[in-house]
């Protein structure tokens, strides 16, 4: 069995939690947990795709195997996820999204006569939505899908991957909240300085930020003083930078590419970490007000809002600033998940040192 680096993992499981945490749940219930009310992408192998998923008998994972069989390649992880999202949506009734229907010509149901049994799910990396013109799309649907582009190849440990199946320990973490700081120290700065233009405003209203919020936990977790025990990771340091870097630019698609990167994330998978981390450390809102976003009102209308801005801003910008901000969002995507695999050295330094 191919094992896949953390890098990978980590790029998969989070955007697939952070941007379609809804087709995560189809998935569930469609393969054998249809009482599902929960479910976190939380493993990529070369056989199939791992699960947290959450219903009347508890918490326990579910793995699916994909439809066409072991894979190797990181761009082929994408390919079999779809599948599974169109054949979860055959099996429960439910209307594919557009850019995921099956193409003309497409045989129907899940077991047509493709190369790898089912055309209706095989033939997507060279159908639909992966050769639209991008002027005929929805901006947010370019966003997202460009999100799947190939993140870097590091080893290192499944840091996140622990903590989103509940194996993490208690400083597992505090660790990701401390770098969840010193990245909202910057991020927050740059949307005030470039999003207080009226014109960007359903981006960023004042419920969203989350700087009051994380200093909170830290206090709880750590103590009054925490600021004085905390500090960035490499991949972090290079992440604030990056982000400074953008807003002293005055680049306002930049920042929010960043801005949609962190914040749809915390609205979407981010809700099944604090889930899972109040249960396992006995945490109530002191610990994970990071994740509380009861102010902003409803979560999936405001996600629903935000995409709508997204696509008011995409007939904005000309063709190069277009691609020059879908460039800067899989930027984001690498440094996040450049986070994750230090925070996993770390954690080896560190237990290395206490041998």
């Amino acid at each position: 069995m191919t094992s896949f680096s953390e890098a990978v993992v980590a790029g998969v499981t989070g955007h697939m939690n952070g941007d379609h945490s809804d087709d995560n749940l189809l998935i569930a219930r469609a393969f054998g947990r249809p009482g599902a009310t929960a479910s976190t992408m939380v493993g990529v192998t070369s056989e199939g795709g791992v699960w947290s998923v959450t219903d009347a008998e508890g918490t326990s994972d579910l793995e699916v195997a994909w439809p066409g069989g072991s894979i190797s390649e990181r761009p082929e992880i994408r390919r079999e996820v779809v599948k599974l999202y169109r054949t979860a949506c055959e099996r429960l009734g439910v209307p594919a999204r557009e850019e995921h229907a099956p193409a003309e010509g497409d045989a129907k149901g899940p077991h047509g006569g493709g190369a790898h049994g089912g055309a209706a799910h095989g033939s997507h990396a060279h159908h639909g939505a992966d050769h639209e013109p991008e002027g005929e799309k929805q901006f947010s649907k370019v966003i997202r899908e460009s999100s799947w582009s190939d993140h870097s190849d590091s080893e290192g440990a499944t840091f996140m991957e622990d903590i989103m199946r509940g194996h993490g320990t208690r400083e597992d973490y505090i660790d990701l909240v401390a770098q969840h700081y010193f990245m909202y120290v910057a991020l927050e700065a740059a949307a005030a300085r470039v999003l207080a233009d009226p014109a960007y405003a359903a981006f960023h209203p004042a419920a969203l930020v989350r700087l009051p919020a994380l200093e909170e936990d830290l206090e709880h977790l750590i103590g009054a003083d925490w600021r004085d025990r905390i500090s960035p990771v490499p991949a972090t340091e290079a992440y604030v930078a990056r982000i400074d870097e953008v807003a002293a630019e005055g680049w306002a698609a930049g920042v929010i590419a960043h801005h949609y990167t962190r914040y749809l994330g915390d609205l979407s998978g981010g809700q099944m970490i604090a889930k899972r981390v109040a249960k396992q450390h006995e945490l109530d809102r002191a610990g994970i007000a990071f994740y509380d976003f009861t102010e902003l009102g409803s979560i999936p209308e405001f996600k629903a809002a935000y995409r709508e801005a997204l696509d008011a801003l995409g007939p904005e910008l000309d063709e190069a600033e277009r691609e020059r901000m879908l460039d800067e969002v899989r930027t984001a995507y690498h440094f996040n998940t450049a986070v994750f695999v230090d925070l996993g050295k770390r954690k080896r330094e560190h237990a290395s040192a206490s041998a």
